[in-house]
């Protein structure tokens, strides 16, 4: 994964409640292989025609949210289906954070793995962002190492868990975050065989 560290970009309002996997991809387009990128599907049925073009009337295909990589939701963002292509819509498509009260929970485990930070604020926070947004407001600073969203009038503090913050600045999956314990672990091993030297397999020598 590409560490995160701070990014600069252009922040797009989506100003619902409880933004669910099936709204961000439709199960339909599940079995499209993930090398085709699943961008392409990034709420389809809200920003696309019968006829599959976009209607421009959703907050992604407004020209001032062009090349847009943060998402600013209410609460409850990615609720609904385990789905992972909820996930890969969003990073294909370009997204690199969300930035909400609250996510689900399955969603927010796919979104580390994927290395899509979900910064999580207040109500107030998200409602105040969204607010500014509406206003004409466009580019906000995401800071993982400080934890902080800069919108031009003062830092916000956002909440992430400790572990997950240091795999996305390490750009870490899940067996590069194991190996990153690679000589504890091989103390540890070599402690337990001076222990218990026992428990060790013995070769099989035959019959």
């Amino acid at each position: 994964m590409e560490p995160f560290t701070t990014l600069t970009a252009v922040a797009c309002p989506i100003p619902w409640v409880d933004v669910d996997t099936d709204r961000i991809v439709p199960a339909r387009f599940m079995s499209t292989p993930r090398s085709e990128g699943y961008g392409q599907f990034l709420f389809h049925d809200f920003r696309r025609t019968r006829d599959g073009k976009l209607s421009m009337t959703h907050p992604l295909d407004r020209p001032e949210r062009k090349g847009a990589q943060i998402i600013v939701a209410k609460r409850n963002f990615g609720c609904g289906s385990s789905r992972e292509a909820a996930v890969y819509a969003l990073v294909d498509f370009g997204i690199r954070c969300v930035i909400a009260p609250s996510f689900g929970e399955i969603f927010a485990g796919n979104a580390l793995s994927n290395g899509l930070l979900a910064a999580r604020v207040t109500e107030q926070q998200a409602e105040d962002l969204l607010d500014e947004l509406a206003a004409g407001g466009r580019d906000l600073t995401v800071d993982l190492e400080m934890r902080t969203i800069s919108n031009g009038r003062g830092p916000i503090r956002f909440d992430i868990d400790p572990a997950a913050r240091l795999r996305l600045l390490n750009g870490w999956d899940d067996v590069a975050m194991t190996l990153s314990f690679s000589e504890q672990i091989a103390a540890f091993q070599a402690r337990d065989a001076a222990a218990r030297g026992w428990a060790r397999p013995v070769a099989d020598r035959g019959g």
